[in-house]
């Protein structure tokens, strides 16, 4: 160890003595009022010291203020040399920055934002490669413009490249939008399976709704299928009961508004009744004399009876 390392650790006895320099310092730096009582010092090397001050500004726990002080060789006088707020060991600190790409989570999108892409975004591939280049026998091809320069040849008003003619019909781009191609970019087989992954989470065979549900959405007639490959795994939720309504669901997904869980029988339907207006029942409005259980007499016989 060398003699100039052993004397930074001792503290310069002058430096060390301008308390009074270096809380002028700190004060002038300062709102009034912040600078607390004195904290300690440092020795930062040969005739240089640091005196720290407790900082009472609210906010700003645990911060001190760092007053860097020092003197030259073989002087008698003190100068200052910095003035710093800096935390201390349990200083009250921001967390650490994290860039916005990193801090954001689904939902956050809000109307009005605006998500860029990088170029080379792990999710995305090209969805068609070719250079946006006319064919050599093309009207607005270079080849094409340079011989009718040459040759004057008589062609409609202005340069090919200028012609009205579309100049991306034989382009890769115009072929592609042509075919339903027209997106410069789809998911690649990681963008995928990260979206796949995400979708088996929130409503696929493992959560709990689906441990209890009776049967799967794949035998369920709510569910709409979806096209491409990821069809072969989810689809679209239609019912509006089910907690997946409008959602990206598993097939082995399932809950309790299953289409085929519990089907209710129809309520039993009373006959209607049967009218018969072509035949009409004729009814005496005073009920014949035979048609008693007791048999009619004749005058004689109540006669005998006392009966008159």
């Amino acid at each position: 160890m060398s003699a100039a390392t052993t004397r930074s650790r001792t503290p310069d006895r002058l430096c060390a003595e301008a308390v009074d320099l270096a809380r002028a310092a700190a004060e002038e730096a300062a709102a009034p009022g912040v600078v607390g009582e004195h904290a300690g010092l440092v020795s930062e090397g040969d005739r240089v010291v640091t005196h720290f001050f407790e900082c009472k500004e609210l906010g700003y726990r645990g911060w001190r203020w760092a007053v860097t002080v020092a003197r030259a060789s073989r002087a008698k006088i003190v100068t200052l040399d910095e003035v710093v707020l800096l935390p201390g060991p349990d200083a009250l600190l921001a967390p650490e920055w994290v860039p916005w790409s990193e801090r954001l989570r689904p939902g956050d999108l809000g109307p009005g934002d605006l998500l860029p892409t990088d170029q080379d975004d792990l999710r995305l591939e090209p969805g068609y490669t070719g250079e946006e280049e006319p064919p050599p026998n093309s009207a607005v091809s270079e080849e094409m413009r340079e011989l009718a320069e040459a040759e004057d040849a008589d062609v409609t008003p202005g340069a090919p490249a200028a012609q009205p003619t579309a100049p991306s019909r034989g382009s890769i781009a115009s072929v592609a939008e042509e075919l339903g191609m027209r997106r410069a970019r789809v998911l690649s087989r990681y963008g995928l399976h990260s979206a796949a992954d995400r979708w088996e989470e929130a409503f696929g065979p493992k959560t709990p709704m689906a441990q209890a549900a009776p049967a799967t959405c794949m035998t369920c007639g709510f569910l709409t299928p979806i096209g491409g490959s990821l069809g072969q795994a989810f689809g679209v939720c239609a019912n509006e009961f089910s907690p997946a309504d409008g959602r990206v669901v598993s097939l082995a997904y399932g809950c309790g508004g299953h289409s085929e869980a519990a089907v209710m029988p129809k309520p039993p339907q009373p006959a209607s009744p049967v009218v018969d207006e072509t035949r009409v029942d004729a009814f005496p409005l005073r009920p014949a004399r035979d048609s008693g259980s007791v048999p009619e007499t004749g005058d004689d016989e109540t006669a005998e009876l006392g009966h008159s």
